[in-house]
């Protein structure tokens, strides 16, 4: 029996070296053995020169490599004798890979789809919880994966809290960012990690309160989050209860009177059908007025599925106007323009410029939140050309009450809604466009824009490019 010594489990490179050394060498699978550090060797067990330096080399598909180094994370103890058994094969077999009713290609193929699966649980049902230690603060978490999936899955946090300094303890390893480098470290055991900390009881209200008792199925719950989880998730303790309670709780939501119907939309409806909305005869004189309207806008089909409409905010003679895209999923449940994370982005980028938001009238090309379900998400959809151009309308209305000296239209979406024209902003933004009322439009990117960049010094760069913009719109006022 030849033997071959790998480093630790999950060492890809050690048996990719030793499993190509084994097939030159002529060691059939059933002579070839890989074990795991100081694990021992077997009586008979020969621990040889395996090739010679004129043995012959030798390829294989690269959809082989991609699926061996997800098999070796795998726990199955016979993961690197199937990985050797296909590669010994495929000498002969060189599309063997292609053949999916294989047994051997089935079982890999199987066994990497269980492990893309334990790192979408870990995603999924890692919960960290917050100490203090010697550089401050710090979120730790415990998490025992199905497999070996710590190192794989890692970078999914860093990308997800980049801002943050985090550790992640599991029985076969740790990783941790310290918000420039991550790391990895030898294993963990549950005692190293927090219990609990402060936020877990408003994390537990916030789920208990998110909880459909109407919409409950034990069977697909238990399947997409898998019991063997639960003793580390601090709003598993809820589940039972919850679900006990949920026929009791169904039945009080059917039996619960309907709401009354919105008074207000009512009598907006009924006044603006008998003026003639919309027409030729209405025209609204102040932004209460105008913001009323909207809630009844029917110019197009956005209404639908937006919770409400969305007018700007602002000092109603403001001489300096912003223009966004449309309301994202924060703005369209709060009924205000910029309070999600592009809102932020914009009065961080306001402050630096010299600009005061409350001199500013901030509002959106387009009224109502264009979105498509996923889940319980609601993913952003730019607004067509179509949309845009039955809410200008609206935005018009907005200028004509406001009177801005400046327009800064962010974004493609916006410079149409104010400009009536597609509009390539890298080739316009940053210069003053003259408008027929005898103001300035300016074109620059959207806030969104500057979330999207992963690499902090290009973000940075484009972040001192829109803030220049800034600048250059309070410089024509």
């Amino acid at each position: 029996m030849r033997v071959a010594v790998l480093a630790h489990e999950t060492d890809f490179e050690g048996w990719r070296k030793a499993a190509r050394a084994f097939r030159q060498a002529g060691v059939a699978p059933e002579r070839a053995a890989f074990r795991i550090g100081a694990s021992g060797d077997g009586l008979f067990d020969e621990r040889l020169p395996l090739a010679g330096p004129g043995a012959a080399p030798f390829s294989v598909p690269k959809a082989f490599v991609d699926l061996a180094r997800e098999v070796i994370l795998h726990r199955s103890a016979d993961r690197l004798d199937l990985l050797y058994r296909l590669l010994w094969r495929l000498g002969g077999e060189p599309d063997l890979m292609k053949v999916v009713t294989d047994i051997d290609v089935a079982a890999a193929v199987e066994r990497a789809r269980n492990v893309s699966r334990a790192s979408h649980k870990m995603k999924a049902f890692v919960r960290f919880r917050r100490i203090e230690d010697e550089a401050g603060e710090r979120w730790v978490a415990w998490f025992e994966p199905a497999h070996r999936v710590v190192e794989k899955t890692a970078p999914f946090f860093v990308r997800r809290f980049t801002s943050l300094r985090w550790s992640i303890l599991t029985p076969d390893g740790s990783a941790s960012w310290d918000g420039e480098q991550l790391t990895f470290g030898p294993p963990a055991t549950r005692a190293m990690a927090p219990s609990e900390d402060e936020v877990e009881e408003f994390w537990k209200t916030y789920y208990a309160s998110t909880f459909n008792p109407a919409r409950l199925k034990t069977k697909a719950m238990r399947s997409e989050m898998p019991q063997r989880y639960w003793k580390n998730l601090p709003e598993a303790a809820l589940i039972p209860e919850l679900v006990a309670q949920s026929a009791v709780r169904t039945e009080a939501m059917v039996a619960a009177p309907a709401p009354e119907p919105n008074a207000r939309l009512a009598r907006t409806l009924s006044r603006l059908n008998r003026d003639g909305a919309f027409g030729e005869g209405f025209a609204p004189s102040t932004l209460d007025e105008l913001d009323q309207a909207v809630q009844a806008c029917r110019r197009c089909p956005l209404w639908r599925d937006a919770t409400q409409g969305v007018c700007g905010e602002g000092p109603k003679r403001a001489r300096l106007m912003i223009v966004g895209e449309q309301p994202g999923d924060q703005e369209d449940l709060a009924g205000h323009p910029f309070v999600g994370p592009a809102g932020r982005v914009l009065d961080a980028a306001l402050e630096q410029a010299g600009i005061d938001r409350g001199d500013v009238f901030v509002t959106n090309a387009v009224k109502h939140f264009k979105h498509e379900p996923r889940g319980k998400r609601r993913l952003h959809k730019t607004p067509n050309t179509a949309e845009v151009s039955a809410c200008r309308w609206w935005l018009e209305a907005e200028r004509r009450l406001v009177r801005p000296k400046v327009i800064v239209a962010m974004g493609g979406t916006a410079a149409l809604g104010v400009l009536a024209r597609k509009v390539a902003v890298t080739r316009e933004r940053g210069r003053g466009i003259d408008l027929s009322d005898g103001a300035k439009a300016l074109v620059t990117v959207h806030p969104s824009f500057l979330l999207r960049i992963p690499d902090a010094a290009a973000r940075a760069v484009e972040r001192d490019r829109f803030v220049a913009d800034l600048k250059q719109a309070r410089a024509l006022l």
